[in-house]
């Protein structure tokens, strides 16, 4: 028999009802789907490993950041600091220094490769497939280099007494420079080593951007007499900033976070070139070495990772706020 309770509440029942459905047929739907592509989910398995044990399983040392670890107490056992950690970073009287040069080289980096690896990336479309190949593999290989490597090329080129550049300064009956005692010089090398190692891979994402572009585009624009260049500026460019976008907000986020090999290989830690060549990352190397304080490191590594999470946050806002389809999420 039926109350006046059990009346009033049916429509929030047959609600509930309802959401349970809805919620068993969408578990349905996404079983169905993992069941259909499960070849594809289990060639994905190793990358989603990859990343649980390299990625977020050690987020559970930043612990460390916030204690003064001592090896026979373990990571519990030793006592806690606080924010004492972040201080030495700030407190440092080269803060302002290795803070600007970590800053300043990342946004050059990002600027000038991305103007490059479009620009690349328009030629290669430009390219018949035989050559396309040729210049592919010039601009990828110095990709898979290493910056020990590099350093050691770097070094072939500007070594004070036998190195190539200065024996020709000398054939030329110029003065030979102690390159790596000049610290105006290395700005514009670092810029160069690292354009010419990340370029090419930087060129193929660009170049993949492109040739997903429909070509019916370009066939009614070459009917309508349109020239490469205005393609380029019509066409190609447009359609290709949504990826442009991602990539930039994808950098940003790491703009606090310098390439190590890049700046400590490269200049060989030469302590005259510190003041350009000298950032977060290297200070803290070095300063692991003297000191041997571990909760240090861990806390200017979560201080860099916090202050990219906060660029790419922002970024992605205004950009949203801007253009909603160009935006990350």
């Amino acid at each position: 028999m039926k109350t006046e309770g059990d009346e009033m509440n049916a429509p929030a029942i047959a609600e509930k009802v309802n959401a349970v459905q809805k919620r068993g047929s969408r578990t349905r739907t996404v079983w169905k789907v993992m069941k259909k592509n499960l070849p594809l989910f289990s060639m994905s398995l190793p990358g989603i490993l990859f990343k649980m044990i390299f990625s977020y399983l050690p987020l559970f040392g930043l612990i460390l950041a916030f204690k003064h670890f001592r090896v026979d107490k373990g990571i519990w056992g030793s006592d806690w600091a606080g924010f004492q950690n972040f201080q030495f970073l700030f407190r440092s009287n080269n803060a302002w220094i290795i803070t600007r040069n970590t800053v300043l080289y990342n946004g050059a980096f990002i600027v000038i490769t991305m103007i490059v690896a479009i620009t690349l990336a328009v030629l290669l479309n430009e390219l018949s497939s035989r050559w396309m190949k040729v210049h592919q593999t010039i601009l990828f290989i110095p990709y898979f280099i290493s910056w020990v490597v590099i350093g050691y090329i770097v070094q072939a080129f500007l070594d004070h007494q036998h190195g190539f550049v200065n024996q020709v300064l000398t054939a030329l009956g110029l003065e030979s420079v102690k390159w790596y005692q000049e610290a105006r010089f290395w700005p514009y090398i670092l810029t160069a080593a690292q354009l010419w190692k990340t370029v090419g891979f930087s060129t193929l994402i660009y170049y993949a951007g492109i040739i997903g572009i429909d070509p019916t585009y370009y066939e009614a624009a070459k009917i309508d007499g349109a020239s490469r260049w205005k393609m380029t500026t019509q066409i190609t460019l447009p359609l290709l900033t949504p990826l442009i976008v991602i990539l930039f907000i994808v950098a940003l986020g790491n703009i606090f976070r310098a390439d190590f090999g890049l700046f400590y290989f490269v200049p060989n830690d030469s302590s005259f070139l510190y003041p350009v060549t000298d950032v977060i990352d290297t200070y803290v190397y070095r300063s692991l070495k003297v000191m041997g304080d571990i909760g240090m490191s861990t806390a200017v590594g979560l201080y860099q990772s916090l202050i990219g999470f906060v660029l790419v946050i922002t970024a992605n806002f205004i950009i949203r706020k801007i253009n909603r389809e160009h935006s990350l999420w």
